[in-house]
């Protein structure tokens, strides 16, 4: 996706953000890409610079490389991040935080309520740890005023950021009250007013009816239902040439993985939906009422597809998915999580997709909160993945050859 620095070899995963950055205040500004990365942009053929490569997500999907953790507890918190390499070496990651996790205040003095606002968490060891810039942790996003609103400002719920980036804007799709938002930066640090993503939300049908079918909220089995239709949730994006796409989820219980698609110049109120939505759907049942273990695998993905991180090898788009099967009976709330992976059926991202067999690709069900939010990073011709194996602490694994 062009929001990480991946310049990897076989993985057309774009860039994130080539910046130049000042140790000493940590202010960034654009500067030329690469011109490894100008050849990506352009659609050249990748260029190897290990020998021998490193594996990709293609050659996970063949069973030819796995994840392995190499850093059991970076710093990182709980919950999600999307970590970009920056021209000086360092690792910039951005997340949602707040008072509960991270002391979080925003940039009027304010404390910031759970679940949060956008930060910036920053790595100068090749992304073994991280540390806040400041503390405590100010919020990114400036407010329209003093006091911070939350109906305009979102400074109370900014979740699940991700970021793009194409040589001169970045971009950043994030969540807020199940609508998908999305800003505009040049330097990664200053961002535009929040533009909503065409008519994402979740909504009951008294105020306007479901797109389609695939989004529909239908029934489960311990979730008492309530909205009716959803578009949005965590998002992914992705940037192809003048092509945003924005990715969203769609409906719940079964739930699919939808996109939107626009002109990246214009607002992100004209996006259209893409023309294969659904692009997969995810299990069809909740599976055995009775069981929580991997039995269930299988159903990792019934009630939520989301948190896209999407990538290109080859002919072929990638994408990593955040499932979630929903709560067990009794539980208080979402307790089964998974970390799911996808691939386009042919060389068009507004296609087709099928889901890896395998899924869900680190751990059994019933997982943890921490474990479906994939944030994948390319440094140094090395794929490493952030994600949490246990529940406590967020980890680093590394693509590596069988």
């Amino acid at each position: 996706m062009l929001n990480k620095n991946r310049y990897l070899l076989g993985l057309t995963l774009l860039i994130a953000s080539a910046c130049r950055s000042d140790s000493s205040t940590h202010t960034a500004t654009p500067t030329a890409l690469p011109i490894i990365i100008r050849q990506l942009l352009q659609g050249a053929a990748p260029i190897s610079t290990t020998n021998p490569p490193q594996p990709t997500l293609a050659d996970f999907w063949v069973g030819k490389a796995k994840f392995m953790p190499d850093v059991l507890d970076t710093g990182l918190p709980m919950g999600e991040s999307e970590t970009i390499v920056m021209s000086n070496g360092e690792l910039w990651s951005y997340l949602h935080a707040s008072n509960r996790s991270a002391g979080v205040k925003d940039q009027c003095g304010a404390v910031v309520a759970f679940p949060g606002c956008t930060i910036i968490m920053r790595s100068t060891d090749d992304g073994k740890s991280f540390q806040y810039g400041s503390q405590p942790p100010i919020c990114q996003m400036k407010c329209l005023q003093c006091p911070c609103k939350s109906e305009t400002d979102h400074i109370d719920q900014q979740q699940y950021p991700r970021v793009a980036y194409d040589g001169e804007t970045m971009f950043m799709a994030y969540e807020y009250r199940g609508q998908t938002k999305l800003r505009r930066s040049n330097d990664g640090l200053n961002w535009s007013a929040p533009e909503n993503v065409a008519d994402t939300g979740i909504w009951r049908l008294w105020l306007k009816p479901c797109g389609s079918a695939a989004e529909t909220i239908d029934a489960h089995p311990f979730v008492p239902k309530d909205f009716e239709c959803l578009v949005g949730a965590p998002p992914g994006i992705y940037i192809e040439g003048d092509q945003l796409y924005v990715f969203v989820a769609l409906g719940q219980s079964p739930s699919g993985m939808g996109c939107f698609v626009g002109n990246k110049r214009q607002p992100a109120s004209q996006m259209k939906r893409c023309k294969a939505n659904p692009l997969f759907i995810g299990a069809k049942t909740y599976g055995p009422v009775n069981e929580r273990g991997p039995k269930t695998n299988a159903f990792f993905d019934f009630r939520y597809i989301s948190s896209a991180d999407v990538v290109k090898w080859g002919d072929r788009y990638y994408m990593l998915y955040e499932g979630v099967r929903g709560p067990g009976p009794g539980d208080p709330g979402d307790s089964q999580f998974g970390l799911g992976l996808a691939r386009s059926v042919s060389n068009m991202l507004d296609g087709k997709w099928e889901r890896y067999p395998g899924n869900p690709i680190l751990v059994d069900q019933p997982g943890n909160i921490g474990l479906g939010h994939g944030d994948l990073v390319l440094n140094k011709g090395v794929v490493s993945l952030y994600t949490s194996l246990d529940g406590v602490k967020r980890s680093r694994l590394i693509l590596k050859w069988l």
